[in-house]
């Protein structure tokens, strides 16, 4: 039994892909301006473009979203320890240590798989400075109460928002929580533009200090005010993303329906567990994680296996967790004992595939091998 179609793998994501004919004519305007990079016409046209999709005032856009958390770092000029989650991808930690900040894990919310605020207070010690959550997979945190405990104790607040572009909550855009939210444009993502980033601020003299860091630091021709990093988008991943764009509403509406129907046909199999929707005004269907939990018939590694033998190349995100990687491990907070709920959940964690072309018969496919 195999639910690819051929020979053809499912991978747990796909970059969505619009028709080569239709960005030609932005490679051509690239091609006759001979303007590549350094904040071209494509580049400034796509920062206003977003800021307005995303409801958000200011935008610098990275050349990926690891450069543009380093980078946020540098903006706000952290130092000494930042609190942040073992249960994310390693850029989130990584980008603490190329700033030569100390990661302080903190267990994670046992239904939202975030940051769990009633643990982060007792992780705050004289050098702390900052507050790193992730909004996983595309699920809000619980903004609010970690800023109350940001003012508190006066910390900075940076999102790790790589999974939620368009993502709201109460109030509108998450990204206009904290003081900083990092946005991540890879291949994989919900919205891409091949590679890229972007962090989201509230104010121009924010935006203007970002663009100088990201750009070796300069202000003009002869003036560096800061030492910063080349961490520019490029005229052909801007236009790719205003190509991107037109079509990314039409993308979350297939992915909700993807979503929906892997709900329905997995709800019945005992062993399964799908984490709680996040609601229809706040989810963008990013990522489509189950939970193998002990009463189903296989582990969670051997239904990885036999999804991978059958052409699904589902991803354990995020197994193993940050904290268990050599350069982390020996912290006193990557303590086995002081993260129960992120090892329990990376070891039974399965991000099934979801992108919008995946076909109703191929997630039917999927929902069988699991089934049997």
């Amino acid at each position: 039994m195999t639910a690819s179609r051929g020979d053809t793998p499912i991978y747990v994501t796909q970059p969505s892909l619009p028709p080569l004919e239709e960005f030609i004519p932005y490679l051509q305007q690239i091609w006759d301006s001979k303007w590549l990079t350094n904040s071209g016409p494509f580049h400034q046209q796509f920062e206003q473009a977003l800021c307005d999709y995303l409801g958000v005032k200011h935008l610098a856009l990275f050349t990926n979203g690891t450069l543009a958390l380093v980078t946020a770092l540098q903006t706000l000029r952290i130092t000494g320890e930042v609190i942040t989650t073992p249960y994310s991808f390693v850029a989130t930690a990584h980008s603490l240590l190329w700033n030569g900040i100390k990661p302080v894990f903190v267990d994670i919310d046992p239904i939202t798989l975030n940051l769990d605020p009633d643990r982060i207070e007792a992780a705050i010690t004289p050098q702390t400075t900052a507050i790193m959550p992730v909004h996983c997979y595309g699920h809000p945190c619980d903004v609010d109460r970690i800023q109350k405990i940001a003012d508190n104790y006066g910390l900075k607040v940076i999102y790790d928002a790589a999974h939620a572009f368009g993502v709201q909550c109460h109030d509108g855009s998450v990204l206009n929580h904290g003081d900083l939210s990092v946005l991540s444009f890879h291949a994989t993502k919900v919205f891409n533009t091949f590679e890229g980033g972007a962090i989201v601020c509230h104010d121009a003299k924010t935006k203007q200090r970002i663009d100088h860091l990201k750009n070796f630091g300069f202000v003009d021709e002869v003036t560096v005010v800061a030492p910063g990093i080349n961490g520019k988008m490029s005229e052909i991943n801007a236009a790719f993303g205003l190509l991107q764009l037109k079509s990314i509403d039409e993308a979350l509406q297939k992915r909700k329906a993807i979503d929906a129907r892997y709900r329905e046909s997995l709800a019945g199999i005992k062993g399964i567990h799908c984490l709680s929707a996040a609601g229809e005004k706040v989810a963008n269907y990013a990522y489509f994680p189950i939970l193998v939990q002990p009463d189903y018939p296989l582990s969670r590694d051997a239904l990885y296996q036999k999804l991978q033998d059958n052409g699904i190349y589902a991803r354990r995100y995020f197994y193993p967790l940050i904290s268990d990687f050599p350069m982390y491990r020996g912290m006193p907070s990557a303590a086995h004992a002081n993260l129960p709920v992120a090892r329990k959940v990376a070891e039974q964690v399965i991000c099934l595939p979801i992108y919008p072309d995946l076909s109703g018969e191929q997630v039917d496919s999927i929902v069988e091998l699991i089934a049997c």
